[in-house]
């Protein structure tokens, strides 16, 4: 019995992560997309699942991840493992919000987001909430115009959030179009924003 045991631990996507298993118990985990997909094949049709999880700390560091399967509960664990291998860190400011206004294009789907006071909350797509909610962002607002696909949604969002993105005009690195990944640079740092407005920013909570 234990032997199986063993075969099912290195069997399982999450055996070669790097966190324990308490750690992982830990995080957030939102499965916020389940859906039937079909591959057509020249031998007929195959039929799988497609799960999208979300899965953040609540404290700065957040990731999503896709996973397919023939079964729901073995493509969430995939996305689940994903997810946790995507995870990065994104820049706060207070440890509460954004450092300031974006916005991001991603297909049909366009996307605004703002910073709030303290109390604000989050006021915004339910899909935008559970992601800046497993990021540990607390006070924010949202906008979503065009597309309100769930998949486009998410994923313009941590491009906004997550930045690092391909150049521009360097496709997708396997032969594609680069229309998708010419557009949005990234959530700015209060670096960036420092240099935009040409001087420093002042800490009130020193006042």
């Amino acid at each position: 019995m234990e032997e199986d045991g063993d075969e099912d631990d290195e069997l399982s996507p999450l055996a070669h992560l790097p966190l324990r298993k308490i750690e992982l118990n830990q995080l957030y985990k939102f499965p916020l997309l389940t859906r039937r997909i079909t591959q057509q094949t020249g031998k007929g049709k195959i039929h799988r699942m497609y799960a999208l999880v979300v899965v953040g700390n609540g404290d700065g560091l957040v990731g999503y991840g896709e996973g397919k399967d023939e079964e729901v509960p073995r493509a969430t664990e995939k996305a689940f493992a994903q997810a946790v291998r995507n995870m990065d860190y994104v820049e706060r400011f207070e440890k509460r919000t954004l450092w300031t206004e974006m916005d991001s294009k991603l297909g049909a789907t366009r996307i605004i987001l703002r910073p709030r006071p303290v109390g604000f909350g989050l006021h915004c797509n339910p899909n935008v909430h559970q992601v800046l909610k497993a990021a540990g962002i607390k006070d924010a607002s949202a906008k979503v115009w065009g597309s309100r696909n769930p998949l486009s949604v998410i994923k313009a969002l941590f491009r906004m959030l997550q930045a690092g993105n391909a150049p521009l005009a360097m496709g997708d690195g396997i032969g594609g179009r680069a229309r998708r990944l010419d557009k949005g640079s990234g959530l700015r740092s209060k670096d960036a924003v420092e240099r935009e407005r040409g001087r420093k920013l002042v800490d009130l909570r020193t006042w």
